[in-house]
């Protein structure tokens, strides 16, 4: 079965590059100088640090793993390959929901570099989806679990 690909924006490329080397240099030999400590403290089968560190050695190799396939199968999306007139990953949208009359500026991502704290939303969520191939002054609804949330798309940006 093939992977899935991996939407990334240039900045959200080199975020998870940076993770990775510090992950492979700087995170392995911190756990591996735990290990070695705590197998000094003696009997292992009842070593709690010892336990900890191979914990999160475990997780830290999982994670590795896990960049290095996101970084196999990433493709770049470049701003200048950004269109202003249709919405897509790597847009700048302004949205305007119709019942209150607020306005909210997302930043389209890949589901890799979401973050809604920061307002960038991924193209796979119910607000991305419904946005995504629709030009300035369209009315799209979003499906929430209060019921559905109306917005005009108000400006596209990149």
């Amino acid at each position: 079965m093939a992977e899935k690909e991996v939407i990334l924006t240039q900045t959200g490329l080199q975020k998870l590059e940076e993770e990775l080397e510090y992950l492979k240099s700087v995170k392995r030999r911190e756990i591996a100088e735990r290990i070695k400590v705590a197998i000094g403290y003696g009997d292992i089968s009842e070593n709690s640090e010892y336990e900890d560190a191979k914990n999160e050695q475990a997780f830290i190799e999982g994670r590795v793993i896990t960049l290095e396939k996101m970084l196999r199968n990433a493709r770049i999306i470049n701003n200048d390959d950004v269109d202003t007139d249709v919405v897509s990953v790597g847009s700048i949208v302004t949205l305007k929901d119709l019942e209150f009359g607020d306005s909210v500026e997302y930043t389209i991502v890949g589901t890799a570099e979401s973050d809604p704290f920061q307002n960038k939303i991924s193209n796979e969520s119910p607000v991305g989806k419904a946005i995504i191939g629709k030009q300035i002054g369209s009315i799209v609804d979003v499906q929430v679990p209060a019921g559905v949330i109306q917005y005009e798309i108000m400006e596209i940006k990149k």
